[in-house]
């Protein structure tokens, strides 16, 4: 028994034909629109690939790109289909081609299911690129005169000016690596052989920050050096004084720009989705609809359409069955080229 059987006539046919135009023309649109989110999302991970670790987050972006390039493709052939079906001549062409192109466009779906759900489940590759990306970029800000790394100073200031950060976790990461060059440490200073005979590393490191770390909103000058001594500094104490700096990582900061993006292309992607598994059924009772006229010349005759020709249970049973018989012939084809290198081996 046909599943969501329902009778079309000339008129109502005619009507779905004419819908589903329009709504594969504006897939298109909406094919282009994931195109550009996919396409803005990239150069947007580009602009802060300095501080990423690996390459692995433009999966995304590349995936949405390639879907709306697809979407594009699909629906504008879907759109001449369905414009050819108001024409017997002209659809004749299309119908035994039809069945396989719903198998495709069922695909389709499927995968641009996966790719919206990717959108939301990104953050936590995201977060391990960016947490080793930004520890390797602090650790070169003091290499201005190393080719290659002689811009990661500017990168990573323009960085926390920008998103209002400091440090990877916090501010506090800065007290933990040299970011000062040894070209601007006088070594004959007593201060500065102390602090590097102090540390195993032989590293010249403070309890301060960059100038990027100074947040305007302070009401005091920024305090850069020396953060964690309250002798240093009239009315001060550095486990309260926290407006001087901004408190939060850049990680975190990183984080909740790229993921609100990322949720949001998202849930466009679904509505999308939605949308093409709409014209997808639509395109299923159009095809049915046209497969059971009865008389071709007669076009007033009434016809059903319906989404699946059997039941779930029957059509799931079909297509295990058409696994077991695709298994078998190929059993049978490797058995049988065997056999044949057998008598030319003796």
């Amino acid at each position: 028994m046909a599943l969501l059987k329902v009778k079309f006539d000339q008129k109502k046919r005619v009507k779905l034909a004419q819908g589903l135009w329009l709504m594969n023309w504006l897939s298109v649109l909406a094919g282009i629109v994931i195109f550009s989110l996919g396409l803005f999302l990239k150069i947007e991970l580009r602009k802060r690939s300095d501080v990423m670790n690996n390459s692995e987050s433009h999966f995304v972006p590349n995936s949405l790109i390639g879907m709306g390039v697809l979407s594009c493709v699909f629906n504008s052939l879907a759109g001449k289909i369905c414009y050819d079906a108001l024409d017997p001549s002209k659809y004749a062409k299309w119908k035994p081609w039809l069945k396989s192109y719903l198998v495709v466009c069922v695909l389709f779906n499927i995968v641009l299911f996966l790719v919206a759900l990717c959108c939301f489940l990104m953050r936590g590759s995201l977060e391990s690129t960016l947490a080793q990306g930004l520890k390797n970029g602090m650790k070169y800000y003091r290499d201005t005169d190393t080719p290659g790394r002689c811009f990661m100073k500017k990168t990573i200031d323009l960085l926390q000016i920008e998103f209002k950060c400091c440090g990877n976790n916090g501010f506090r990461d800065w007290f933990e690596i040299q970011w000062i060059s040894n070209r601007y440490l006088d070594f004959s200073s007593k201060e500065v052989k102390d602090r590097i005979k102090s540390n195993v590393d032989g590293r010249y490191l403070v309890d301060g920050v960059p100038f990027s770390c100074c947040n305007p909103n302070s009401p005091r000058p920024c305090i850069q050096y020396q953060l964690t001594n309250n002798s240093a500094h009239y009315s001060y104490d550095h486990q309260t004084e926290e407006l001087n700096l901004w408190v939060r990582g850049c990680r975190a900061a990183l984080l909740g720009y790229y993921g609100s993006l990322m949720n949001s292309m998202g849930a466009v992607t679904l509505l999308v989705w939605l949308f093409e598994v709409s014209i997808t059924i639509g395109l299923r009772y159009l095809h049915t609809a046209l497969e059971g006229v009865s008389n071709p010349e007669d076009l007033e005759c009434e016809s059903e359409g319906w989404l699946l020709e059997k039941s779930v249970s029957e059509t799931w049973k079909a297509f295990l069955e058409s696994l077991k018989k695709l298994g078998k012939s190929n059993q049978v084809e490797a058995e049988g080229a065997d056999a044949g290198q057998a008598p030319e081996a003796g």
